[in-house]
């Protein structure tokens, strides 16, 4: 694809909102620092260059008047399993001139938009059907926690797998001494994607695969379909928001 024609791709950012949140009810309208969480997301969007629009895809009117009430675009939605599902049905009601769909999540504040450009740039610059974000781990028990996804690469920065395990699997060595002999080997996934418009529709129409079943990654549906995924790494993971003490951290985090 020629530059000329990458300049031309429409992008949209889509930020999946649900209201409930099992371990931190309402979190994406909690506003102890004067602006309600959702807004800081849709801030960081608004502010990187590759985004033609932003929507806020939402199954809550309370989320939706928020979202309206500080000048955002809301679209209100029906009930999903995914932040994937949530997106296809706004991408397919409202972006139908859509080259690039971004889908970002609505609980990490401090992601900057240079992330959001370092993935989108990799994705339009390949030939992949989607593109995801990584960035290295830095101690043997972030690897071993199974809450942390991992992703191996091939030689083209495509992902490989993606696991809740430790992958690679360390055989001969320890974790922390293949971490000081090769930094960067283990690599952390963070939830952030871009499709080419069609194929997430397709991907949305496709029901769960078996891999997906099992370590319940829902990008393990797009890799066992033969689709390729691109993974662009940045240096360091922002941090996500999901229980009260993450919230109370961020909160002191923007007042210092």
């Amino acid at each position: 694809m020629s530059s000329l024609a990458q300049l031309k791709l429409h992008t949209v950012g889509l930020i999946p909102a649900r209201l409930q949140s099992t371990r931190l009810p309402g979190k994406l309208l909690l506003n102890e620092t004067g602006k309600p969480l959702i807004q800081y997301v849709w801030e960081v969007a608004n502010a990187c260059d590759e985004l033609n629009e932003v929507i806020v895809c939402t199954d809550s009117d309370e989320i939706a008047n928020v979202v309206r009430g500080f000048g955002g675009r809301a679209e209100l939605t029906g009930d999903h399993p995914s932040g994937s599902d949530r997106i296809a049905e706004v991408v397919r009601r409202c972006c139908t001139n859509a080259d690039i769909v971004v889908n970002l999540q609505g609980d990490e504040p401090e992601l900057e938009p240079e992330s959001i450009t370092r993935m989108v740039e990799t994705l339009r610059n390949s030939t992949c059907e989607m593109a995801t974000i990584a960035t290295p781990f830095h101690d043997a028990s972030s690897v071993e926690d199974l809450s942390c996804v991992k992703v191996v690469l091939n030689d083209r920065s495509e992902a490989l797998y993606f696991s809740r395990h430790p992958i690679p699997f360390a055989r001969d060595r320890s974790i922390d001494e293949i971490l000081t002999e090769s930094p960067g080997q283990y690599l952390l996934h963070l939830g952030m994607y871009a499709y080419r418009k069609e194929f997430l529709l397709q991907l949305t129409d496709m029901p769960p695969g078996p891999l997906e079943q099992i370590e319940k990654l829902e990008q393990l549906r797009a890799l066992q379909s033969g689709a390729r995924i691109i993974v662009a790494q940045i240096p360091e993971a922002c941090i996500g928001i999901d229980t009260p003490s993450d919230y109370a951290a961020f909160v002191q985090r923007m007042q210092s």
